[in-house]
């Protein structure tokens, strides 16, 4: 090789590595931008969720008449304290517009342990006979909110259980509807073939037993329905729709979801957490789903007094007195299954529905 043709093949050689060197700097360059582009939309789209969660928070919060529950000495603060809250799926929806005949559908009491990050889950029966303190006597424990609404069902549920109710949150048929819709629908077992009116009493929706995906107002139905089994069976349904729609949230999946899910809270739920409140409840979330137990009050069916009422099990609410007051942390000077007398002044019909009489006479001295 001459000198002529080894300039030649050197200055190639260069030429080549430089080239290489500015490929590797452009692509490095281009992942760089990418990456720093991915930070900048995250962040910013963080920032947005996060103020629009705080409008919807604000939409959210309910004022009533109680600071705290009259079974606390203060007011709980949830990243330092066991906490509790009453989650309450209320009988109506726009379309359905039932007013001052509302009543809770559902109700599942959720104790919260800040050192473990536990919850324990325990659905109350519609039908439980119970006392409550808004009219001084024992009927349905679902008629406790038409006769004094959120903070009447309140008194009752810390009666029931000798536990202090911290949070409340309300959510009718449309908000339970939008919520399962906006994180693309919930993963529930269906136990049997299924034929349940929709929210509006209008659509037949129609379900195959078996695991599957359920939109808003599949899951809704699965929730209601009670016709082929019983109010327990109902409240494990709907402990284990509530659990499926917690997985959801918390699955990375959702993120981008997470805008149509704080539209879908704030226009339809109502809660006394501020929006600081409800951001520490991340903290049980934030490593995965937190650790969940079920629990369920027994009793039988009672007809003796020709109205349909469910008759809990002493012993057995005695015990989830215990469990969910160990929970919390929480002691209290325990009461008798009969607390607040035997006053049993029946005011339902055949049907177990509020007679107009004794309704327009109970809910006088409603908030």
């Amino acid at each position: 090789m001459n000198r002529k043709q080894f300039r030649s093949t050197r200055d190639y050689s260069t030429n080549t590595v430089k080239k290489k060197s500015k490929n590797k700097s452009l692509i490095l360059k281009i992942s760089l931008l990418l990456i720093a582009s991915i930070l900048i939309t995250v962040t910013a789209y963080g920032i947005f969720l996060m103020k629009k969660a705080e409008s919807a928070a604000d939409r959210s919060l309910e004022s009533i008449e109680r600071e705290k529950s009259s079974l606390r000495e203060e007011k709980v603060e949830p990243l330092e304290d066991n906490i509790s809250i009453l989650f309450m799926g209320v009988d109506d929806s726009s379309e359905r517009n039932q007013g001052s005949n509302t009543r809770s559908d559902a109700l599942i009491v959720a104790t919260l342990n800040n050192e473990s990050k536990s919850i324990k889950m325990l659905s109350i029966p519609r039908d439980s006979y119970v006392y409550i303190p808004e009219v001084g006597y024992k009927d349905k424990i679902t008629h406790a909110y038409a006769y004094g609404q959120t903070e009447a069902t309140l008194e009752t549920v810390e009666k029931l259980l000798d536990i202090p109710i911290d949070y409340y949150v309300k959510m009718n048929f449309d908000a339970f509807i939008d919520i399962v819709d906006s994180l693309g629908g919930i993963e529930a077992d269906v136990p049997y073939p299924l034929t349940e009116l929709d929210s509006e009493d209008k659509r037949t929706i129609n379900l195959e037993p078996g695991y599957q995906s359920l939109n808003g107002s599949e899951a809704l139905a699965l929730a209601r329905t009670r016709k082929q089994d019983n109010d327990i069976e109902r409240g494990k349904r709907q402990q284990a729709i509530l659990e499926a729609v917690m997985k959801k949230t918390v699955s990375a999946s959702s993120f981008t979801k997470y805008g149509d899910l704080i539209d879908a809270v704030g226009d339809n739920m109502k809660t006394n957490m501020t929006f600081t409140e409800m951001k520490s409840m991340f903290e049980y979330g934030k490593n995965g789903m937190p650790s969940i137990e079920k629990l369920n009050l027994l009793g039988v069916d009672d007809m003796s007094t020709g109205v349909y009422y469910y008759q809990l099990d002493e012993p057995n609410l005695l015990e989830i007195k215990a469990k969910m007051q160990a929970h919390l942390d929480y002691e209290h000077n325990a009461t008798e299954f009969t607390s607040g007398d035997d006053a049993s002044s029946d005011s339902s019909d055949s049907d177990g529905n509020l007679s107009q009489g004794s309704y327009q006479q109970d809910t006088s001295n409603q908030p």
